[in-house]
C-alpha cells in the first residue's frame, strides 16, 4: 500500500470511529429496555470507566498519541502501564464508553452503533498491527503475551 493510500485509509477510520461515538450521543433514545436509575446509573459508570482508561492510555503513550492508526516516526513503542494489559487500550476505554452510551440510549441504533464501532476499532487495530510489526522488532513477542483489547485475549501467534 502506499504512504497515500495508508495514510487515506488511517484518516478513514478514524472518521468513521469518531462518527460512531457522535451517533451513540446524538440518537434519541429507545425502549429496548427500561430507561431508569439503574439504567444511567451504569451507563454512566461504563462510560466514566471507559474514558478514564483511555485517559489514563493516552497519558501513556506521551509525545506517541496520535489518532490516527499510523505510527509517528519518532515514537517509541509502548508497553508497559495499561498496555502491558491491552495492546490498544485506547480503544477498550472507547468500547466500553460506546457500551455505556448504547446502555442509556436503549435503542436499536445505539446497539448497531456500538456494534460498528466495535467492528471499525478491530479493522483499525489490525491495520495499525501489521505497520507496528513492520516497525518494531519487539512488536511480535509483545503481542504474542498481550491481548489485543482485553487482556490475555486477541495474542498473536
Amino acid at each position: 500500500m502506499t504512504p497515500a493510500r495508508r495514510t487515506a485509509a488511517a484518516w478513514t477510520l478514524v472518521a468513521i470511529q469518531f462518527a460512531l461515538l457522535l451517533v451513540l450521543v446524538v440518537v434519541p433514545p429507545g425502549a429496548l429496555w427500561v430507561r431508569d436509575g439503574v439504567t444511567f446509573l451504569v451507563g454512566g459508570a461504563l462510560v466514566v470507566v471507559g474514558l478514564v482508561i483511555a485517559v489514563i492510555a493516552g497519558v501513556g503513550l506521551g509525545r506517541a498519541l496520535t489518532p490516527s492508526p499510523v505510527p509517528l516516526a519518532e515514537a517509541e513503542l509502548v508497553t508497559t502501564g495499561v498496555f502491558a494489559l491491552a495492546r490498544h487500550p485506547i480503544y477498550s476505554g472507547l468500547l466500553v464508553l460506546g457500551a455505556g452510551l448504547a446502555v442509556i440510549g436503549a435503542s436499536p441504533w445505539h446497539l448497531g452503533a456500538w456494534v460498528a464501532l466495535l467492528v471499525t476499532l478491530m479493522v483499525k487495530s489490525r491495520f495499525e498491527e501489521r505497520m507496528l510489526l513492520e516497525r518494531y522488532d519487539a512488536y511480535a513477542q509483545y503481542a504474542a503475551r498481550v491481548g489485543r483489547l482485553v487482556p490475555g485475549v486477541g495474542r498473536i501467534r
